[in-house]
């Protein structure tokens, strides 16, 4: 029986690589909806496309989810805003194949408690690497895991070098074609440190055993490294259709659905240690998440709005980094629920954006 899907932030990258696994494999998967952010034209092509219900807006994708049968909800959208849809998928028993891992950090244990064991399948490359790798043995058996990181733009560069660098400079990633937002996030590596934080969280692995290993080359995904001492590694040329294909069926595989590495061409690999003084988000995210609650909501957005800030010219590439640490400092945690995650980071997009210079 083929299964139902649902598509958040269905124009965008995540979005369309899905359609075109679904495309491909007829018989496994059926789109049942779409839910695009702004862009219509877009949006209204699909829908002749496919054939299904279709919405524009964030605010859709709940009322979509809880009123549309479906067996698996693909959150694709990007920003804080999938927050509430990834909520609503879980209320609902849906697979959730999330590619949003801002809805997590924000959520943390909020979403965690919510999802039943196996119903968040990890669609960023490095966790569904860690989800396949994590086959491998028994959770006990874990001592390590290990995301790879591509180094970005500004792999090997000094702070010094860095203080110049343009938004331009920032969009230039040598592996991925992302949106802007990703695409400077994985310049200053704070997507690794959400992604950190987001391992925390899915596999149940304390911060401390959570290590980034610069891979330019993008073909180890992600590794985890057993007690015995050995590592498994899950490697594949840079497609993101491989961990959708596992998020829309998980465990199954799908076949065809990426090209397999050449054995007969010679190639190198190569591993780096992650340099902390030029790129410090990582150990600031391990902090964050150390301190759960609403911190990681609040270095979430405030990162957000550096971003945007650096982008407007506001302020520089090195200011984002330091910009979220003075939102930090003056935050005041408190109980997790949703309206106090929203809470918090409204106060942080106001504070990041003050702190930014944002309008002066």
């Amino acid at each position: 029986m083929r299964r139902r899907v649902i598509i958040l932030g269905s124009t965008g990258s995540i979005g369309t690589q899905t359609l075109d696994v679904i495309r491909a494999n007829p018989d496994r998967f059926e789109v049942v909806g779409l839910v695009a952010g702004s862009d219509r034209a877009g949006l209204e092509e699909q829908q002749s496309a496919f054939g299904c219900e279709a919405a524009l807006g964030a605010d859709a994708a709940v009322t979509m989810i809880e009123s549309v049968d479906c067996d698996v909800v693909v959150n694709g959208i990007t920003g804080s805003v999938g927050l509430a849809p990834t909520l609503a998928a879980l209320d609902a028993g849906r697979t959730l194949a999330l590619a949003n891992k801002e809805s997590l950090i924000a959520g943390g244990d909020l979403v965690m408690r919510r999802a039943a064991p196996g119903q968040i399948v990890p669609v960023d490359s490095e966790h569904s690497a860690i989800a396949q790798c994590l086959r491998a043995g028994d959770h006990g058996e874990v001592r390590r895991l290990v995301l790879t990181a591509s180094g970005g733009p500004f792999r090997g560069w000094s702070r010094e070098r860095m203080a110049d660098v343009d938004p331009a400079d920032a969009l230039a990633h040598p592996t991925w074609d992302m949106g802007p937002m990703v695409t400077t996030n994985s310049a200053t590596l704070v997507n690794k440190g959400l992604e950190v934080i987001e391992a925390h969280l899915l596999f149940d692995v304390p911060l401390a055993q959570i290590d980034v290993t610069v891979h330019p080359q993008s073909i180890v995904h992600s590794m985890v490294e057993f007690v015995d001492g050995s590592t498994i590694a899950q490697a594949s040329p840079p497609d993101m259709r491989l961990p959708i294909s596992l998020g829309l069926d998980w465990p199954h595989r799908v076949p065809g659905v990426g090209a397999p590495l050449d054995w007969t061409t010679a190639s190198s690999w190569t591993f780096e240690p992650l340099d902390e003084t030029a790129f410090p988000a990582v150990a600031l995210a391990k902090r964050v998440g150390q301190l759960g609650s609403t911190y990681p909501a609040v270095f979430n957005a405030a990162n957000e709005q550096a971003v945007h800030a650096f982008h407007a010219g506001e302020i520089g590439f090195l200011d984002i980094i330091p910009a979220i640490e003075r939102v930090l400092e003056q935050h005041e945690p408190g109980e997790l629920t949703l309206e106090l995650v929203l809470q918090a980071e409204r106060w942080a997009r106001r504070v990041a954006d003050d702190v930014c210079g944002v309008g002066r």
